[in-house]
């Protein structure tokens, strides 16, 4: 048994799939001097690994989670350890039939092969199942399972034949010192065990439900929690003992009861999703000596499971309930939940410190391949952005709120879920100053990185009667469930008069000293090296050319620069400027908590503006792309003249101390022009989807190029960036091989279903030929919705998407899947060319 060493090129620490993958692929990239640590002995070390049912459904209606899972099983599949079975999502109700209907549209988005079949295909390849208990089901041929520990052995003794890694098992983690580097980074420098210290510059937790645990010892947060999927097996089944192998049968997911039924050589295995939320904390955990299983195979409890036992022999009666047959296997397995649902990857803010936990079998592989690659080149071929450790804000690192959010999220593992369903718990974290007069107004609050976002006000109803149908109502309740048509009427009054509108949530961060203007220019694609007073809005690159992010500079000062970013990826944005301050005299300051933001826009913004000010704020004396400071009401205030929803006006930072103020006076000096409140419905959605802009997270993320979304300037800036060397490649191939995918703008023709109701996309539906045909672009991907969304203005329901450019011609007549049935569309736009207003008068 290897030693443990006194140094290391990087230390993983954890051996289950997660780290067995990791350090597989570091070792294929090239990585040396590889120390691999486990407390417990291998291949089982009594991790989730061990105990997992380890089937997998490859179809999510994430992209990134199905990439990372198709990418996983592909990997599975080169092992040898992967069994194909197929496997049915079942439906007992009519609800959740609509719900296998989409997710059918996503299945055809991401290229997997599925159909909707009736009770009696079940049967054909399921016989012991109870047709009388479901009405259809979701038929997936690729699902299957794996041998998980076999994967986890094959990969880490793969990575042993190179000669760069040890593998020290039975040693437990008691510490990580860090310490401040020259540029005022903190780093990691040393990994404590029990059988000694090892001195490294780089760490990635790989540790799972202890992930948290380990990060407090470095003084980082990694904001999961351990918690309890139930399972258990009953055996020997006649009906599976006959046949040979570990599985023959397709598996069953039972969705409305929260259950599945995966066979196991000659018993069932039935899991369930359903019973209370039971969570633990990491320190909890039994170790090893203590438990009699595994530490993540916890004692039975079975009044949580009854309700589903029995739901499960009403399915399999004759199965689950043959002679012979009994429970031999049953316990309490502990998983990973994080408070949004996704992984946890990435570098956090210790230097080489990374993290990749909070994973599933199904995903384990391709996160260990996407975080191999993100370590040794900054970039992964799979964008992993959802699961960057780096997104979450302070409130969102308390295990609290894990534990909240959690607690909330479990029982819907299963559950039919809206794509703008809010969290109900944990709250009410951050307010804007005005939340007061917001609530008085009716405002629906949406959250934004914990803070409270008008989405629209009940106080605007009345415009529903002025608009009429121009509001364009939806009537399906999933299409028009949170969301209403006075956001569409709100919009209608802000391209018609004016609209104030609420954006506390953006991050905002001023980057000051004498290395600021390097640290901007290194950082952003647009020329950042302007006039004090210039706005720039810039996309971020990272080295292969990729988006990380969009967001605007504001040059307030020769060394002093303001970023505004949006807040749901504020956190990550912060960091990607921050790894970029090589001066220590250099520093970036988070003012988000500081600054209030507020818009005002619309044909009278620049009258409601001069009547509050003795500013100058004609377009001659307070040009576009120009920021000052400007009193207002009193009040002191810099104004920035940009606009995300087409319209002239200005966004206007206060301190919080003065937004409220600044607030009312806006809707009081408005009222005349007939100015209102306006929610982030408008501002996020149907202004900005008129103009064709483009957000980060829908159509910009680290798969898609400038050049791709249409976004190039006429000339690249001779200073260097991140990313300068693939986007100037990125250019040149346009003149000569041209894109492999266009981003355009297409208009639903026809809402009318087959019953007559009109429905209206949401955003995910992949786009097909006009009679069903699927369509391929250079990267080997489907086209699907980026982007949906009313455009009140003209009358239409817009579609954002990225076609295969012998597709991107105007004119050209596609469809849109949406709930298993066509929809006609045109393409509008095969640029970033606005469908309203293209030449930007309205903005001037």
């Amino acid at each position: 048994m290897a030693t443990v060493p006194t140094s290391a090129g990087v230390v993983v620490i954890g051996a289950g799939i997660v780290g067995n993958s990791l350090v597989h692929h570091l070792a294929r990239l090239g990585w040396r001097d590889i120390v691999q640590i486990d407390k417990g002995a291998l291949p089982n070390p009594g991790g989730s690994t061990g105990h997992a049912s380890n089937f997998i459904f490859p179809v999510d209606h994430s992209r990134e989670i199905t990439d990372l899972t198709l990418d996983s099983v592909r990997q599975y599949q080169e092992m040898g350890v992967f069994t194909q079975s197929g496997g049915f999502e079942i439906a007992r109700t009519e609800e959740r039939m609509e719900e296998l209907r989409r997710r059918m549209s996503s299945a055809k988005a991401w290229g997997i092969e599925a159909e909707l079949v009736s009770p009696a295909f079940v049967k054909e390849k399921v016989p012991f199942i109870e047709t009388d208990q479901f009405i259809g089901a979701f038929w997936t041929p690729s699902v299957g399972v794996v041998d998980s520990l076999r994967a986890g052995t094959i990969m880490r003794e793969a990575a042993l034949a190179t000669g760069e890694l040890t593998v020290v098992p039975t040693v437990e983690v008691i510490g990580m010192d860090t310490e401040e580097g020259p540029d005022g980074h903190r780093r990691i420098t040393r990994v404590r065990t029990d059988g000694g210290d090892i001195e490294t510059t780089h760490v990635v937790i790989a540790a799972g439900v202890w992930s948290p645990k380990l990060g407090d010892m470095a003084g980082i947060s990694i904001p999961l929690t351990p918690a309890v999927h139930q399972m258990i097996s009953v055996g020997p089944c006649p009906q599976l003992a006959e046949r040979e192998g570990e599985i023959s049968f397709p598996i069953i997911r039972d969705m409305d009861t929260f259950c599945y039924e995966r066979q196991h050589g000659a018993d069932m295995e039935v899991g369930s999703y359903a019973h209370r939320a039971i969570l633990h904390e990491p320190e909890d955990i039994p170790s090893i000596e203590q438990a009699k299983l595994s530490p993540t195979e916890l004692p039975f409890t079975s009044e949580d499971f009854d309700p589903q036992l029995e739901q499960a022999y009403e399915l399999m009666p004759e199965l689950l309930g043959a002679e012979g047959a009994e429970m031999r296997y049953a316990i309490n397995g502990l998983l990973s939940l994080t408070c949004d649902g996704a992984p946890i990857l990435g570098e956090s803010q210790v230097k080489g410190l990374w993290t990749a936990a909070a994973v599933w079998i199904k995903e384990g592989p391709g996160v260990g391949r996407a975080v191999a690659e993100w370590m040794t080149r900054g970039w992964s071929e799979i964008d992993v952005h959802h699961s960057d450790i780096a997104r979450f804000h302070a409130h969102q690192m308390r295990r609290e709120h894990t534990r909240l959010r959690t607690t909330e999220s479990f029982i819907k593992t299963y559950g039919i879920v809206h794509p703008a369903e809010q969290y109900e718990s944990d709250r009410e974290q951050r307010l804007a100053p005005m939340h007061d007069a917001q609530v008085k107004l009716g405002a629906f609050f949406f959250e934004t990185a914990g803070w409270e976002r008008p989405h629209w006000y009940e106080s605007n109803a009345p415009l529903l009667e002025v608009y009429g149908d121009a509001v364009m109502p939806r009537e399906h309740e999933w299409d028009a469930r949170w969301w209403s048509p006075i956001i569409n009427a709100e919009h209608l009054r802000m391209r018609e008069a004016a609209g104030v509108v609420d954006l506390s949530a953006f991050a905002v961060f001023d980057i000051t000293g004498p290395g600021a203007l390097d640290t901007v220019q290194r950082t952003c694609v647009a020329q950042c090296d302007v006039a004090v007073g210039k706005v720039i809005y810039t996309p971020v690159l990272n080295a292969n050319g990729g988006f990380l992010s969009d967001l605007t500079v504001m040059r307030l000062g020769e060394d002093h620069f303001r970023v505004v970013t949006g807040g749901a990826h504020g956190m990550a944005d912060r960091k990607t400027f921050s790894d970029q301050i090589t001066d220590p005299a250099t520093t970036l300051v988070d003012v988000t908590d500081q600054v209030s933001t507020i818009g005002l826009w619309g044909p009278r913004a620049r009258d409601i503006l001069a009547s509050l000010t003795s500013d100058d704020v004609s377009d001659e004396g307070f040009g576009f792309l120009t920021c000052r400071e400007i009193t207002v009401a009193g009040v002191a205030v810099l104004a920035s003249r940009i606009s995300y929803v087409g319209e002239l006006g200005w966004e206007l930072y206060v301190a919080m101390d003065d937004a409220a103020r600044l607030w009312d006076a806006l809707l009081e000096a408005g009222q005349p022009h007939g100015a209102v409140p306006v929610g982030i419905g408008v501002y996020g959605t149907t202004g900005r989807i008129e103009k064709g802009y483009r957000a980060y997270g829908y159509e910009l993320d680290s798969e898609r190029s400038i050049v791709e979304a249409g976004m190039q300037r006429p000339k690249v800036k001779a200073a260097d960036f991140v990313g300068k060397e693939a986007y100037l490649a990125q250019r040149e191939a346009l003149s000569t091989t041209g894109p492999a995918a266009v981003l355009c703008t297409m208009t639903v023709d026809d809402h009318a279903s087959a019953s007559g109701v009109k429905r209206y996309m949401l955003g995910g539906e992949p786009i097909l030929t006009r009679d069903g045909g699927t369509l391929t672009d250079g990267h080997g991907h489907h086209p699907y919705v980026t982007s949906a969304g009313s455009a009140p203005s003209l009358g239409k329901h817009v579609l954002l998407a990225y076609l295969p450019p012998d597709q991107a011609v105007l004119g050209n007549q596609l469809a849109v899947s949406y709930m298993e049935e066509l929809y006609p569309v045109t393409v509008a736009s095969v640029d970033a060319t606005a469908l309203l207003d293209p030449q930007n008068e309205r903005i001037r």
